[in-house]
């Protein structure tokens, strides 16, 4: 395995952030050791990376390498055979609620009985409990939240009448209901139209300003310089992680991906452009 680079070198922070020189007082994000198996067969391996400050964080590999499976364990969807995941300092089970999930959007019932409104105010849940409902306050944060994805004129439709990209802004609207410190998202950007990208990639833009953390399952290797902070290279064990700028590199892709023609010729674009860029 790879050294990891240091992760905490402090650049220019948005707000929420540690000033340049300064910690948080404990880790964003502390994967400690993860290993993940199913039915014997070992799906991840002594994943460890720690985030010292908020961040946008791309997790990137090959179909197999365990990326979606990791997102799950860091939030407690499927038990660990051994490690330990803190965010803040504290297990993540005790922050729960300052946490946000979207999920792939191939593992949603679209056939559910629900609308977009309703699933957008799911995520006000977290913040009720169990015994109140949604009040004004939460249907407004709804329909800002709606609004700001551009799906507001569909908000008494139906789910699975949606098209694929206002699907996945649907769920990208219930995770900012929630009003979450730090979002996971598998691969919200799977098969989405470009108008969708965009608003992604704004809505990241803004979370950063915004001192938040994301940890995003990608798999558009050129796109991860210009719009990513950090990245994590999966292959069930961790192959690099640290600053894009350093650990990015077509030689940690070509052990991540095993010198597939395909993934090499993307990074190579990718940083291509980004040698281009002042």
């Amino acid at each position: 395995m790879l050294k990891r680079p240091d992760s905490s070198r402090s650049q220019q922070a948005p707000a929420g952030q540690a000033a340049p020189g300064q910690e948080f007082p404990a880790p964003v994000l502390d994967v400690h050791d993860v290993t993940v198996a199913y039915h014997r067969r070992t799906v991840l391996w002594n994943v460890d990376f720690t985030l010292r400050e908020p961040s946008l964080l791309a997790v990137v590999g090959p179909n197999g390498a365990g990326k979606s499976t990791l997102l799950k364990a860091v939030l407690g969807l499927v038990p660990l055979a051994s490690g330990s995941v803190r965010a803040w300092g504290k297990p993540l089970a005790r922050v729960r609620r300052r946490v946000a999930y979207v999920p792939q959007r191939e593992s949603v019932d679209w056939d559910f009985p629900v609308t977009v409104r309703d699933v957008v105010l799911m995520g006000t849940y977290a913040q009720l409990g169990w015994f109140r409902r949604p009040g004004r306050r939460e249907h407004q944060l709804a329909r800002q939240c709606m609004e700001q994805l551009g799906i507001a004129h569909v908000a008494d439709r139906q789910i699975g009448q949606l098209s694929g990209g206002q699907q996945q802004r649907t769920f990208l609207a219930r995770a900012l209901a929630q009003q979450a410190e730090m979002y996971f998202m598998d691969e919200p950007l799977a098969g989405v139209d470009a108008a969708t990208e965009r608003v992604v990639f704004d809505l990241f833009k803004q979370l950063r300003s915004q001192g938040k953390t994301v940890v995003v399952v990608h798999h558009d290797l050129r796109s991860v310089p210009e719009h990513f902070q950090h990245v994590l290279l999966l292959n069930t064990r961790v192959v690099a992680f640290g600053a894009v700028e350093e650990v990015f590199t077509a030689e940690n892709l070509q052990q991540t991906y095993g010198g597939r023609l395909s993934a090499l010729e993307q990074v190579t674009e990718a940083l291509r452009r980004t040698e281009k860029t002042p």
